[in-house]
This record gives structure tokens, C-alpha cells and sequence, in this order.
């Protein structure tokens, strides 16, 4: 069993990561900047929080002593350029001089479906040429290590901000304006995500594999917005109108959420990440490959989406019918 050092598992992905690594027997420490961020994974045997800026060179390099393994998901959605190439680009470099100082034998790395080290400035948003960078400089730094870069597709599981959030605002908008409805996603369940993260750890010959992380079936955003309200009981189990937006509108819609304050519902940067299909890459291999057969969407949503819709009534068990 390995002693793993994990940057972002106090996070939604990060804390499944944490729980399925201790079952797996390993010894986990959790680096994060506030003890306080940690309350999810604190309860579980084998693990030790560890209070510092994952930015820090010095104090990571310093963290990454006696761990034969690391697992960044460390990540942003939403930012400036200077936020986003410290985030996924300067980061990255930080944790492969950390690895290379402390002797570290494996790491994983979360990057994002669409990221192509190979070509990063030609994709169309900061996120994703970001990610594509970072990629590229694990690529380049980490050749004496087994580097696995784990590229997932939408995450969705309880306690996401992604169908969570549809629901949510559909139980309080009688329409939902959607920018890039036809925008394409392969949805991945967090637990499926997690998993992948643990048997990667199992391969310890040197080298870099890269892996796609997606579910069984590809939904157009649209799809997935009258889905979660659906699932979630709002509006009887109908759901509310959802309203295409002409490209010049999304953009328009993007940029007065981003007027807003804290992290947007959406930015001009996620809409334009949208441009690339969030979808499997004919070719590279995926979830199957670690001998993972990934779940499906709608079984895992309707539990934690239906909670306080009345799935145990009769009007449940119609719906439901309706929907097979």
C-alpha cells in the first residue's frame, strides 16, 4: 500500500478520491490551505490533513517528502488568464520539481475532456489551453515516474454543481434561457472518477498514460437541463421550458452573469469551451481500459436529485414509467 499525498481533496472530486483511496488501504495526507476546508474527509481513518498553500514551492516540495505517490485536482473553472496559468500550468510545474525532490514514484493527474497537450493554443478557451499546458509540461518534466493524466468529462454525482444547479434554478425560473444548449457532453459519475484515480496507482512502471473519463451516453446540454428537472420533481416532474440562445445571446447572458458577484453560473469562457464536443475521443483509451464499467446517468442522478419529489407515490411510479 502507498502513502499518497492528494492537492484538492477537500473538494466535490477530491473527498471521493480520499474515501475510496483509504478502502483501498493506502495511507492518505491531504494538503490544503484552511484546516477548517477539510471537515469531509477529517472522519476517515489513515488520513492526516496538512494545512499549507499547494502554491508554495518550498512547503510542497517539503509535503511531498515520504509519499511514494501524488494525485493533483487541483483545478478552476473560472478566472483570468494570470488565475488560470497558476492554477493549471505553474502548479503543475511546482508538483513535478516536488515529485522529482522527494523521490515520489507516481502521480496522477486530473486534467479536463478536450485538452490536447499537443496543440493546446489552438483550442478556444482559457481553460482548456490551460489544461493543455499543463498537460504539456507534466509531459515534459515527469518522465522518470509513472504519470497518469485522467482526462474526465462533466462530473456529476450528490453534491455536484452541475445538474444540482439546473434543478435548483428550475424550481424557481417558469423558463430556462440556455446558452449553448447544443453544446455535447459525456457525462461521468464521480464515483467512477474516483476509482479510476485508485486503480491508476496499481500501474508502477515508468511512463505517461493518458485517459478519457466519460459515461455510457452523450447528452446535449439541453438534454441535460430538462433531465435534471425532471428528475428533481420540478414543475410536477415536467420541467420547465428550456430556451435555446442564439450564439449572440449566450454570449451576452455569459457576460452579464460574470457581472455578478462571486464565481458565474456561466462565463464567455465556459461557453466557449463548449465549442469543443465534451465527448470520447475515438482512439484513446477510457474508463474500460482500467477495467471500470462506468454508470449511467439517469439511475445515480434520480437518487439525489428526487429527494422531496414524490417518487413514492403514485405519481412517481407514473412518471417513471413514462420515462423507461
Amino acid at each position: 500500500m502507498k502513502n499518497v499525498l492528494v492537492l484538492g481533496g477537500t473538494g466535490f472530486v477530491g473527498t471521493h478520491v480520499c474515501e475510496k483511496l483509504v478502502r483501498a488501504g493506502h495511507t492518505v495526507t491531504v494538503a490544503t490551505r484552511r484546516w477548517a476546508h477539510a471537515q469531509d474527509v477529517l472522519h476517515l481513518p489513515f488520513v492526516t490533513v496538512l494545512e499549507l498553500d499547494v502554491h508554495d514551492a518550498a512547503a510542497l516540495a517539503q509535503a511531498a517528502q515520504g509519499h511514494s505517490a501524488v494525485v493533483n485536482l487541483v483545478a478552476i473553472l473560472h478566472g483570468n488568464p494570470a488565475a488560470f496559468e497558476k492554477v493549471h500550468v505553474a502548479l503543475p510545474q511546482k508538483i513535478a520539481a516536488a515529485c522529482a525532490s522527494a523521490g515520489v514514484e507516481q502521480l496522477v493527474h486530473i486534467s479536463a475532456l478536450g485538452a490536447d497537450a499537443n496543440k493546446a493554443e489552438s483550442l478556444p478557451s482559457q481553460y482548456l489551453r490551460s489544461k493543455s499546458r499543463g498537460e504539456a509540461v507534466l509531459l515534459g518534466a515527469c518522465r522518470q515516474l509513472a504519470l497518469t493524466i485522467l482526462r474526465p468529462s462533466v462530473i456529476f454525482g450528490a453534491g455536484d454543481k452541475f445538474l444540482n444547479l439546473f434543478a435548483s434554478l428550475q424550481k424557481v425560473f417558469p423558463v430556462m434561457p440556455l446558452a449553448g444548449a447544443e453544446a455535447r457532453f459525456q457525462p461521468v459519475w464521480v464515483q467512477d472518477v474516483a476509482t479510476a484515480v485508485v486503480k491508476s496507482l496499481e500501474r508502477e512502471s515508468p511512463g505517461a498514460v493518458t485517459l478519457e473519463a466519460c459515461g455510457p451516453e452523450v447528452f446535449t446540454l439541453k438534454q441535460l437541463v430538462e433531465l435534471s428537472a425532471r428528475l428533481a420533481g420540478v414543475n410536477h416532474g415536467q420541467g420547465r421550458p428550456v430556451i435555446p440562445l442564439p450564439h449572440w445571446a449566450g454570449v451576452l447572458q455569459a457576460r452579464l452573469l460574470e457581472l455578478k458577484p462571486g464565481a458565474p453560473l456561466m462565463s464567455r469562457d465556459n461557453l466557449a469551451s463548449m465549442q469543443v464536443p465534451n465527448v470520447a475521443t475515438p482512439g484513446l483509451p477510457g474508463l474500460q481500459s482500467l477495467g471500470i464499467q462506468p454508470a449511467a446517468l439517469q439511475p445515480v442522478a434520480r437518487d439525489y436529485l428526487s429527494a422531496g419529489a414524490p417518487w413514492h407515490d403514485l405519481l412517481g411510479v407514473r412518471l417513471r414509467s413514462h420515462w423507461r
